[in-house]
């Protein structure tokens, strides 16, 4: 008979995460919300948390993060003006070309971030599923760009992987923000000041 403890196990033996805990792995258990047999442990050490607060690359990803969703919601009305009415296709491709240049720059500068912070420019354990589906990410606006270049498929097809892209970041984006709420909630329960 497959009981709840028999499953967890089950899970447990087939889950290929090597940080279970800081992607989240750990937390979903089938038994009851009382029995919390792992805690997460915080997203940051200390050292970590001042190694952050003290690299100028934080305000950097501050200051690229909002910029970046903000040329995405304007790239993504001029995609979508296009495909609905076949106008604008100049300014639909010059405005995902800027989307990806600004992607480049964040996760150039976030791999440098990384290395502040964790000792390491990329996957990080508290940023390795972030930094798995960043690869996505960059891969699906570097198609596009290789479509666009190529003269590859027509301008419609082409906008239709650069909304796959926008897609995709959108769950990165996501992915992020809830880390970002995960670090202020750990240093609200340390009584540290919440930037993250």
């Amino acid at each position: 008979m497959l009981t709840l403890g028999s499953l967890n196990r089950l899970i447990d033996t087939v889950d290929a995460c090597p940080w279970g805990t800081s992607a989240g792995c750990a937390q979903v258990q089938f038994a009851k919300p009382s029995v919390d047999r792992r805690l997460r442990p915080p997203l940051y050490t200390p050292e970590e948390r001042a190694r952050r607060d003290a690299s100028p690359w934080t305000v950097v990803q501050g200051i690229l993060a909002p910029l970046q969703f903000a040329v995405f919601l304007v790239s993504l009305a001029l995609v979508m003006r296009f495909l609905a009415t076949g106008e604008g296709q100049l300014l639909a491709e010059i405005s995902v070309i800027a989307k990806t240049v600004v992607l480049y720059t964040i996760m150039i500068t976030g791999a440098i971030w990384e290395k502040d912070v964790f000792g390491r420019y990329l996957f990080a354990r508290p940023f390795f599923w972030e930094d798995v589906f960043s690869m996505l990410v960059i891969a699906l606006h570097t198609a596009y760009l290789v479509m666009l270049s190529f003269g590859i498929g027509d301008a419609r097809e082409q906008m239709v992987v650069a909304l796959a892209a926008y897609a995709a970041y959108v769950v990165n984006a996501a992915q992020f923000v809830l880390k970002l709420r995960q670090a202020r909630r750990d240093e609200a329960a340390l009584g540290g000041r919440a930037v993250a």
